[in-house]
């Protein structure tokens, strides 16, 4: 059957789907609308497996807290070009999902997934729907949800990085500004855990490993291989956990004393770090 040029813009209208291809699913249908999306968004089904190979290295990163701050909750939504990045659409799409992650407070990306945006369709299937519209792999690859005392969330310019901090020992103070000061740290510096107490015993196996062949490569004497190891891990501490960090605004201080210097007794207990394509 013909179908209308005005039946066509009012099919588009609806979807955001091109033009041809509402007129191919209008077509298709008969004239059935429901029908039509049904085929559009399985049509969104085809661009998502035809596109299982394509690398989704582009995107935004979504934080945002309860209203009491107690509770943070980030992720990534990514494509595969920075053009689509900075869609209107796909901006629009990960702001609805927030919205819907800040009311429904789901566990893990399984529940995110599940979730209805509102409109009676699932994230899943929006996503789906979307990847129809606009032809490129789109999928969220991180989700974390964080709780504590005081959760400060920080969207680096761009929106390529985010980052959740949870502050505890703050007791009633605003804390803020610190709160983002660490943030900052943490996407700057990208620690691997909050002190060496959190780094888990592979890495610090490895980083026995790594010393030992530097120092043996160096001509070492192997009863001194240990020892030599040893201090090359306490270095990696200092260097690569949040707490012991020298400072970057002011390297005289550790991030553990920056946190005590603002408020007695304050400090961190957990953090998250989600960055596009690194």
């Amino acid at each position: 059957m013909g179908v209308t040029a005005k039946e066509v813009n009012e099919l588009r209208k609806m979807t955001g789907a091109g033009m041809m291809d509402c007129k191919s699913a209008l077509v298709e249908a008969d004239g059935d609308f429901d029908k039509a999306v049904e085929i559009l968004r399985k049509k969104g089904q085809k661009v998502s497996a035809k596109r299982a190979d394509k690398e989704a290295n582009e995107g935004s990163v979504f934080a945002g807290t309860s209203q009491d701050g107690s509770e943070g909750y980030i992720f990534s939504l990514n494509c595969e070009t920075d053009f689509v990045a900075k869609n209107d659409d796909f901006q629009n799409l990960g702001n609805s999902i927030l919205k819907v992650v800040l009311e429904s407070k789901p566990n893990d990306i399984n529940e995110l997934m599940a979730l209805d945006l509102g409109t009676g369709e699932t994230v899943e299937a929006a996503l789906t729907e979307s990847m129809g519209k606009i032809g490129e792999k789109i999928q969220i690859t991180d989700y974390f949800k964080v709780g504590g005392e005081k959760i400060i969330p920080y969207i680096h310019m761009g929106s390529k990085l985010g980052v959740l901090v949870s502050l505890n020992g703050a007791n009633g103070s605003d804390v803020s500004s610190a709160g983002r000061d660490v943030a900052m740290q943490i996407a700057a510096m990208n620690p691997v855990a909050v002190s060496q107490d959190a780094v888990d015993q592979d890495t610090i196996n490895k980083e026995i490993e790594i010393g030992k062949e530097q120092a043996r490569a160096e001509g070492k004497p192997e009863e001194m291989l240990e020892k030599i190891a040893m201090g090359k891990l306490n270095k990696f501490f200092k260097e690569n956990t949040l707490l012991n960090q020298a400072f970057v605004k002011d390297p005289s201080m550790n991030i553990q004393k920056y946190l005590e210097s603002v408020h007695s007794g304050l400090t961190v207990s957990e953090f998250k770090r989600v960055s596009i394509g690194e």
